[in-house]
């Protein structure tokens, strides 16, 4: 149990202060930045990579595939890594083999070396986000702590809205090896970063002693292959795939096996039971619907302009850096004043009713929409990024227990990169399902020869017969057939839309069941009335 002292200092025990705070600082932008935006670019630009690397479609998917679940594998136990072996060693090194693995894999085209570099450049990416959360409560004032989580929390909305115009960018003007080569030179300036803002630690010998290494295996192994199976199962149609089979079971089972490790185990790295916490438990539950109900504005809005709109990444990335990531510049550091005043759960319901208020718009798309008939929708998306996570982590941390620290950063890696990933994935699934559902209805009405189809087909016949009367039903059937798709597309989009929005509504309710934090250093301080303080007049008796 955790000394009373080590309970004052707050969610994790700190190390010895960064005699230079500041580099500490852009150490934790750099890492938290960095990995968001690799693992952005690489998904956005994924239709440029498979052309640089002349990959088809199945092989392209496993390369994505290979990069993002290996950061999954290893997420979990940097925070104890970084426990054990100190910030410079797990940050350092693995940065500077990170900007070389990255100026390497353009020039690579033999498709196994290329999976196997991924999995190392995923590996080595992985790293970073958790550790330079250890960097804050580790290495920083107090005064220090909600700023730089604000930077940790807005990479992920800051990511999402400008890597599309970031890509576009790179591909346009730079090349398409500049996706990796970011890398070579942000990953070593993160490394001096982190030598000169972080003190010298000795390896932890003790804690190495009694390392639970197949603790670590399991759940980063396990959740891996979850993910993989997921990433993997719209392509390869779910359950009639053996191979999606195999990675689903076989990761469960794991999971269940480390279930089981923890439970025996003398020192059990991640224990299960700081989930059985009403705060702690609900707190993450809210983390992962925020990462679903976030993809309306990392997957719909930009597939939307480009499957309906057909409009390029770059052309649709403005939209989403111009009102999606330049209004957190301001929105941020609101949020911070507003933490520091409020309780951070009234901060939340506000992020959250902004995203539902920007998918109940999104439920009225129609075709005709162009980009900047969704400049509301990415106007309160990026209210919703400001003012979620942030004060959701801070609600998290301020009910965390210190001597559980390592188990609670395993669980919340999980939650931020699993979540996320995998919302993805079943996003994808889920619109392929409801566009399938939705031209099987459309076409129903063209098989009945429903009387407004009868009459737009005859009009369309009427046009291309100027053009070659042979030729005319044809291509008036193709017309039509092209249109009944992009409606379906249009309704499939509105489904995604109210399914984000009924995530919303489900978090807020979630939110309405999590109890006061504890006093600590993230306690709010109520506000106070500016100008002197008014005299109390004295009423006289009768």
């Amino acid at each position: 149990m955790a000394d009373a002292s080590a309970a004052n200092r707050g969610p994790v025990s700190r190390g010895e202060v960064a005699r230079y705070p500041l580099f500490a600082v852009v150490a934790v932008l750099l890492g938290a930045f960095l990995a968001n935006f690799d693992s952005r670019l690489t998904s956005v630009g994924l239709p440029d990579l498979r052309g640089a690397f002349s990959l088809g479609f199945d092989e392209g998917a496993w390369l994505s595939t290979a990069g993002i679940g290996s950061q999954i594998f290893i997420a979990p136990a940097v925070a104890w890594l970084a426990t054990a072996f100190g910030l410079r060693r797990v940050l350092g090194i693995p940065s500077l083999i990170y900007a070389l693995t990255s100026l390497v894999i353009p020039f690579v085209h033999h498709y196994p070396t290329l999976i196997a570099l991924s999995i190392v450049h995923g590996m080595l990416l992985g790293t970073f986000v958790p550790a330079t959360l250890m960097i804050i409560f580790r290495n920083l004032p107090i005064r220090w702590w909600l700023p730089a989580i604000s930077l940790y929390s807005i990479r992920v909305g800051f990511a999402l809205d400008s890597s599309t115009s970031l890509v576009g960018f790179y591909v346009e003007h730079l090349g398409w090896q500049w996706l990796y080569w970011q890398g070579v030179v942000l990953a070593p300036l993160m490394g001096l970063m982190v030598y000169l803002g972080t003190p010298a630690e000795p390896v932890n010998r003790e804690l190495l002693k009694d390392a639970d290494w197949g603790g670590m295996l399991l759940l980063g192994t396990s959740v891996a292959m979850i993910y993989a199976g997921l990433d993997q199962g719209n392509r390869l149609d779910w359950l009639q795939s053996g191979t999606v089979m195999a990675l689903l079971l076989g990761g469960a089972a794991l999971l269940a096996i480390f279930l089981i490790n923890e439970a025996l185990v003398r020192q059990p790295w991640a224990r299960v039971n700081v989930l059985f916490s009403r705060n702690i438990g609900l707190s993450l539950a809210v983390i992962l619907l925020y990462t679903l109900t976030s993809l309306s504005n990392s997957s719909l809005v930009p597939n939307f302009l480009g499957t309906i709109t057909q409009l390029r990444p770059e052309q649709s990335g403005l939209l989403l850096l111009i009102y999606g990531a330049l209004p957190m510049v301001v929105l941020v550091p609101v949020s911070i004043w507003l933490l520091r005043h409020l309780d951070p759960r009234i901060v939340v319901v506000i992020g959250f009713a902004a995203f539902a208020s920007a998918n109940l718009l999104g439920t009225q798309v129609t075709h005709d929409w162009a980009r900047e008939d969704f400049v509301p929708i990415v106007l309160l998306q990026s209210i919703g990024q400001a003012f979620t996570l942030l004060p959701i982590i801070i609600v998290a941390l301020a009910n965390s227990d210190p001597s559980r620290a390592t188990a609670f950063a395993a669980y919340i890696q999980i939650m931020r990169l699993g979540g996320a990933e995998i919302g993805v994935a079943l996003m994808g699934t889920w619109l392929r399902v409801r566009e399938q559902v939705h031209s099987a209805y459309l076409g129903l009405n063209i098989q009945s020869g429903d009387a407004d189809v009868v009459r737009v087909l005859q009009r369309l016949i009427s046009y291309f017969s100027s053009h070659g009367a042979g030729e005319a039903q044809g291509r008036a059937i193709g017309t039509l057939a092209g249109q009944v798709q992009r409606e379906a597309n249009v309704l499939a989009y509105i489904d995604g839309f109210w399914l984000c929005f009924w995530l919303a509504i489900t978090a807020l309710g979630f939110i309405a069941l999590i109890t006061r934090a504890p006093q600590g250093p993230f306690s709010p301080t109520p506000f106070k009335l500016i100008g002197r303080p008014t005299r109390q007049i004295e009423v006289p008796r009768s």
